[in-house]
């Protein structure tokens, strides 16, 4: 295509602007790729350039700007294909299902998570099938795929350490156990604050629903212990700040409370492993065995969802207005759980399961 400059009035190219904007929002890939072919070439660019930037051949960029030279801006909105829309075949959706799990970066996408627009351009650039924006949620949901909140993973996780932790460590925690005929007990410490928090609720569209909130800035502490042969709940209330003497007087009460050996699984949180508790550690080694689990790994933790299960329960879109009465609450809820040792245990559910493929093997 011969190199010349395409003058249009300043209305024209709001026009036009406009209509690219309005295309990218409702997905509308073809009319996407002939605003901004025709933008392009008003801006200077050749058209070798812009049919490689789009994925489009030459003589395409031509036909779209000898119709929009003639009939204007509406030229460039695309029409409907005649006929029936292709569609996916098996094998064409067994490769999209596996472009999808790789996640956008491997495909050339921007970004960590999938949006419906970016898998509808997929969709059209390597399979050649153009379908509605709308239509991509049901076809995923067809493909085994669900609409989910994603969540933060730490990039300091050691990835080879969670391995070992699972594959060595704790067959060697199960062994042990047997042996000693101990306890496995999982720790950690939690907060809830009088303030309140928030979760998902419903409510009218527009009308975003609203808790009342003390706005004070005070937590109640919890230091918790559970048993993974047992489900035996093991908490003690803390106000003020969790430190080193704060743990220590808590694991003095448990180690008070058995005669069994106690195999600990804490995390590292700094007064879990300072010179005091390793003191401590040392000074009951023969009635406590210390394991550090990964890294960055709180999902390796079963109690963690006692308290999210607490929070959800109890805590969330709640009102306190003083801290007596997030006190009650929370204490209610924590002597309801021990009293719910299957509950409990059915916490340990990836444990449990490896523990059994670990007998297998034997």
């Amino acid at each position: 295509m011969p190199n010349f400059r395409i003058n249009i009035t300043s209305t024209t190219l709001c026009r036009l602007k406009e209509m690219l904007s309005k295309a990218e929002h409702r997905g509308d890939i073809r009319t996407v790729k002939r605003a901004n072919a025709i933008l392009a070439l008003i801006e200077g660019y050749s058209s070798s350039v812009i049919a490689s930037v789009l994925n489009v051949c030459e003589e395409s960029i031509r036909l779209w700007l000898a119709a929009f030279l003639l009939k204007g801006p509406e030229a460039v909105h695309s029409r409907k294909s005649p006929g029936r829309k292709p569609k996916l075949t098996k094998t064409q959706k067994a490769q999209l299902d596996e472009i999808i799990t790789n996640g956008p970066s491997a495909a050339g996408y921007p970004g960590a998570c999938w949006r419906s627009p970016m898998i509808q351009h997929l969709i059209y650039e390597r399979f050649g099938c153009f379908y509605s924006v709308n239509y991509i949620a049901q076809l995923l949901k067809n493909m085994g795929f669900s609409y989910q909140k994603a969540r933060f993973v730490a990039d300091h996780k050691d990835p080879e350490k969670r391995r070992d932790w699972l594959n060595n460590t704790w067959p060697e925690i199960i062994r042990q156990a047997n042996q000693k005929n101990a306890h496995i007990l999982f720790g950690d410490e939690v907060s809830f604050p009088q303030w309140g928090t928030l979760t998902y609720t419903w409510a009218k569209r527009g009308q975003q629903p609203t808790v009342k909130t003390s706005g004070i800035r005070k937590g109640y502490k919890v230091l918790g212990l559970i048993d993974y042969f047992t489900g035996r709940f093991f908490f003690k209330t803390h106000l003020g700040r969790l430190t080193s003497e704060s743990y220590l007087e808590f694991l003095r009460s448990v180690l008070n409370q058995t005669q069994k050996h106690i195999i600990l699984v804490q995390d590292g949180a700094p007064y879990h492993t300072s010179k005091a508790m390793q003191k401590f550690f040392e000074e009951h080694k023969e009635k406590l065995t210390v394991y550090q689990l990964p890294s960055y790994s709180p999902d390796y933790n079963p109690i963690e969802k006692l308290w999210k299960e607490i929070k959800k329960d109890e805590t969330h879109l709640h009102y306190f207005p003083t801290f007596n009465d997030l006190v009650c609450k929370v204490d209610e809820a924590l002597m309801n759980f021990t009293h719910k040792c299957q509950k409990v245990l059915s916490l340990f559910g990836m444990y449990k399961k490896l523990a059994a493929c670990t007998q297998e093997a034997v």
